[in-house]
């Protein structure tokens, strides 16, 4: 049995907590997109784990943990993490030998073209991403089965910086020295070479296992399906999972989606239920909306329906999660984006081009103390008729609603 996790708004939807919460039922874990610029956060006993390469199954002991080949790994960051966790997390890691690696000078690159973007900037992490998948797609990326072989890495790497010397020179990038960059590559070997397999085999010699897949990012960050070009570098809906996995889609059992009871987004681009009023200062104050890769703060506003059926629709969910249901304890009336309006015509549907676009709001009473439920009976009777109105509205069964951060503060339907 494989299963699949996909966030239905732009990230920050709580994904992480939803496959600590299932990864009991699961052998292997799998990152299939994406790189540190996902930040996932986990809370188990008190504890706050903050993951941002790793897979979120790292906290079950019994599952296998891949990063597989749709991921771009900055290795730095990944050795960080597992020394956080303990060596012992080695164990059960594989890292596929088809994954892409950031080197220093995709983070360079990455901070320099935000700069020169000034007002245009897109809002990227500064992380190295977009510029390493870039390379990627340009066939001059390096995978981390490269490291296997320093000396023809060291020969291919100090080919690309002669071409693209300038380039570098215009950017104000310095290229690194042959010896620095072969300590570097060195240490990466030592650290993490033992783990890096062909995990495309990996998967398919464990089909009798149970699997889940673990998306990064989010629908409408989708560098095809997203809110381009205020998107990420890569394809964050179901289907990028099985290409950036090796899995065959008949293989797939089911897509549970993600969504907080409300709206956020980080960086810029377009938003359209986004409230700057105070209502939108306590959601980010109750909901402690700050990301966990950059701290940045998070924006702010009502759930939309319009953007979650179409995410709905694009990764085929046949379950959704509503997260921080608690987050709207508290507010006399919630709003719920049913529709948008734009240039004078009401429209049901998720444009390609959201310039323009008016939310077209109904509201719901409120309600109080849903925080910590555990069981549906127990929710408040105003929040039951807000889930009730949400699944009606999107058209697909809501089987988690999450009222906490810690793992058993969930509704399970």
């Amino acid at each position: 049995m494989i299963d699949l996790i996909v966030g239905l708004q732009w990230g920050d939807e709580g994904k992480a907590k939803i496959v600590d919460l299932v990864a009991k039922n699961y052998d292997i874990v799998i990152r299939s997109q994406g790189g540190h610029n996902a930040g996932h956060t986990v809370v188990v006993d008190g504890k706050k784990y903050a993951l941002h390469l790793l897979p979120s199954g790292v906290l079950n002991k019994n599952a296998t943990n891949v990063i597989a080949n749709g991921v771009v790994v900055y290795p730095p960051q990944l050795i960080k993490e597992i020394k956080n966790f303990g060596h012992d997390i080695k164990k059960k890691l594989l890292i596929s030998d088809k994954a892409h690696m950031i080197l220093d000078h995709h983070i360079a690159i990455d901070q320099a073209r935000e700069k020169l973007r000034g007002k245009n900037a897109i809002g990227t992490t500064g992380r190295g991403i977009g510029p390493a998948y870039a390379d990627k797609i340009a066939r001059v990326g390096v995978r981390m089965g490269e490291l296997k072989n320093i000396p023809k890495l060291l020969e291919k790497l100090e080919h690309y910086y002669e071409m693209n010397k300038g380039y570098f020179d215009y950017l104000g990038i310095e290229i690194p020295s042959r010896e620095k960059l072969e300590s570097e590559l060195k240490e990466w070997q030592e650290e993490l070479g033992e783990l890096i397999v062909d995990t495309t085999k990996y998967l398919w010699d464990n089909f009798d296992k149970n699997m889940l897949l673990e998306g990064a990012q989010a629908t409408l960050l989708d560098i095809d399906h997203g809110t381009y070009p205020y998107v990420t570098s890569s394809n964050t809906i179901a289907s990028g999972a099985l290409t950036g996995s090796g899995i065959p889609p008949k293989r797939l059992n089911k897509v549970i989606g993600i969504a907080k009871a409300y709206t956020t987004r980080v960086g810029n681009g377009p938003f359209p239920t986004e409230d700057l009023s105070e209502s939108g200062d306590k959601i980010r104050k109750q909901g402690a909306e700050f990301g966990t890769t950059t701290g940045r703060p998070r924006r702010c506003g009502w759930f939309d329906v319009v953007a979650a059926r179409y995410a709905v629709t694009l990764n085929g969910c046949d379950e959704v999660a509503i997260m921080k249901l608690d987050v709207l304890d508290g507010f006399d009336k919630v709003k719920v984006c049913v529709a948008y309006e734009k240039e004078g015509e009401v429209i049901d549907y998720f444009p390609s081009d959201l310039d323009g676009v008016k939310p077209v709001y109904v509201e719901l009473e409120g309600w109080d103390k849903s925080a910590h439920v555990r069981n549906w009976d127990d929710l408040p009777q105003n929040a039951k008729k807000y889930i009730e109105f949400l699944e009606e509205k999107i058209g697909t069964k809501i089987k988690y609603v999450s009222t906490g951060a810690e793992r058993d503060a969930t509704v399970i339907r």
